[in-house]
């Protein structure tokens, strides 16, 4: 993904998946010269440098919201792209993700998330869930054995 910051890897929800590939395999309207220098639209899959969106996503997203009379939310706000990255935060805070790692896979500050996110949770968010360290495997015996060190063909001696 892009940003503000530069490129980066962001992670997806596994209910994104099904409709990123049939995005990709969507026959796209192209519009290509041909031999006599004439402009004609053809069909054709997208290459993999093609954008996912060839629009402005924005306005598509805008495009949607008015037809499904979403454009506004409970409160009068009018939603736009950016509320999908809000409503994700809150989500996975709701479901008890890790705070640092919500973080790092949306590129901000854990304290962004306290500040402009998770302030809207206060009342929902189950406290006890979040931030859980993993109980540690127990230790076997064999475990305190140090595994033996390959030697490299170098560090023989003859």
């Amino acid at each position: 993904m892009r940003g503000k910051r530069g490129v980066g890897y962001c992670k997806s929800m596994p209910g994104a998946v099904q409709p990123f590939k049939r995005l990709q395999k969507r026959l796209r309207q192209v519009a290509e010269k041909d031999e006599n220098g004439e402009e004609t639209v053809i069909e054709r899959l997208p290459k993999p440098t093609d954008l996912i969106f060839p629009k402005r996503h924005h306005e598509l997203f805008d495009i949607i919201l008015n037809e499904l009379e979403l454009k506004k939310d409970r409160d009068g706000q009018s939603r736009t792209a950016y509320s999908l990255r809000h409503t994700y935060i809150c989500l996975r805070l709701m479901e008890g993700a890790d705070v640092y790692q919500i973080a790092k896979n949306c590129r901000t500050s854990v304290e962004m998330i306290e500040k402009y996110y998770a302030a809207h949770l206060v009342n929902t968010l189950d406290t006890t869930a979040i931030n859980v360290r993993k109980q540690k495997r127990p230790r076997h015996a064999e475990d305190d054995e140090p595994a033996p060190r390959p030697r490299s063909p170098r560090s023989r001696k003859p």
